[in-house]
């Protein structure tokens, strides 16, 4: 009798598929982070792979979730390439002409409240990212730069700042995605049932490469915060290199447990209406990106279109779907990502005696 071969991707999600193995899991890195907290050379690189893997695994529902969703037939080696070497160009070409030399934030962490390389850590600046994790565990879209920047900001101001700018990034993307996919619902709707034609394949593409580089000059602040502002050659390799890794792992794994966010909305897999989310979000993201150099959620941003998007389709009568279920999908995602705020500023006041300080302040003590 032969036995069945289990595929290596099955294995892998089968390793955390029960909540016994997950916490097992969890328990054995807060214990690696509690070790490691005492020795900065130590806690700022185990902090960063930390972050590494649950920011972009959090945030691929932004910037990949339409690209995985839409390109599922494809092997997920094609895709690592494709999106590995937009990644590995992007992040090359900042650290190559950034000012200062050596940084790979793109200018995020150049403001007074982060451009300080931390010199020692404290247990919830390096298990912040742990607490990531478990809210993607839970499919929580949760703003990454808010719940680890706060963790590290020296200053209020950078850390309202961080908040404002987020809040306003989710009113414009929510108004920006109504407008413009009520207006191309009709054309969805009367080409819907139709191929697709060829070029649609290289301007998909084309969009997630520009999306994905824009948001890389975003959000790497998210993961160079534990690192020095100026990174050596040496240095950038590693950070490459465990980024690049760790992205052909979420790509292997098409996304994991998160990526239904996105394939739940209406018509997402089909290639037309990806490629349009993607061009409409890489430009509101771009605008953001040349208004300042304020770190901000792109998590907020992205829910803010998906949510303008949706309802959209539904008062345009587009999506096949009542108005009750769209809003109760719009307000879940709202929810969460509120739920991952509230967990944000937990974290951050148990971490940051800047923000215990505001907190306090804010209460009258």
């Amino acid at each position: 009798m032969t036995s069945a071969r289990i595929p290596l991707r099955d294995t892998l999600l089968d390793l955390f598929r029960t909540e016994r193995q997950f916490l097992l899991f969890i328990g054995l890195a807060f214990i690696v982070v509690g070790a490691a907290t005492p020795y900065p050379d130590v806690a700022r690189w185990v902090g960063f792979m930390l972050a590494a893997y649950s920011t972009i695994a959090n945030d691929s529902i932004q910037t990949l979730g339409t690209f995985i969703a839409s390109n599922e037939h494809r092997p997920w080696w094609v895709l690592w390439i494709f999106i590995g070497g937009v990644f590995l160009a992007t992040i090359a070409y900042g650290w190559a002409v950034a000012d200062p030399p050596g940084d790979v934030s793109y200018g995020r962490l150049t403001s007074d409240a982060f451009n300080t390389m931390p010199t020692s850590f404290n247990f919830f600046q390096v298990a912040a990212p742990l607490f990531l994790i478990v809210l993607t565990r839970l499919r929580m879209p949760v703003s990454t730069t808010f719940l680890i920047l706060s963790c590290f900001a020296t200053e209020v101001k950078g850390i309202s700042d961080v908040l404002m700018k987020s809040v306003a990034g989710y009113g414009v993307a929510f108004v920006l995605g109504a407008i413009v996919f009520a207006a191309t619902a009709r054309l969805f709707v009367r080409f819907r049932d139709t191929k697709a034609h060829p070029m649609w394949v290289p301007a998909q593409w084309i969009s997630t490469a520009v999306l994905w580089s824009t948001w890389i000059m975003q959000d790497m602040a998210n993961l160079a915060v534990y690192l020095p502002r100026t990174l050596s050659f040496t240095q950038f390799l590693i950070f490459s290199a465990v980024i690049f890794l760790g992205t052909g792992f979420l790509l292997y794994l098409r996304g994991d447990k998160i990526q239904r966010v996105v394939t739940e909305k209406s018509s997402v897999v089909d290639i037309r209406a990806a490629t349009l989310v993607d061009f409409v979000y890489a430009f509101i993201l771009f605008g953001f990106v040349k208004i300042s150099t304020i770190p901000m959620s792109t998590t907020w941003v992205f829910i803010g279109l998906l949510a303008g998007r949706e309802l959209a389709l539904i008062l345009m009568r587009a999506s096949g779907r009542p108005i009750r279920e769209g809003a109760r999908l719009v307000g879940r995602d709202l929810l969460f990502v509120t739920i991952g705020l509230i967990v944000s500023i937990g974290i951050a006041y148990l971490a940051n005696p800047v923000f215990h300080d505001m907190v306090l302040d804010a209460l009258g003590g």
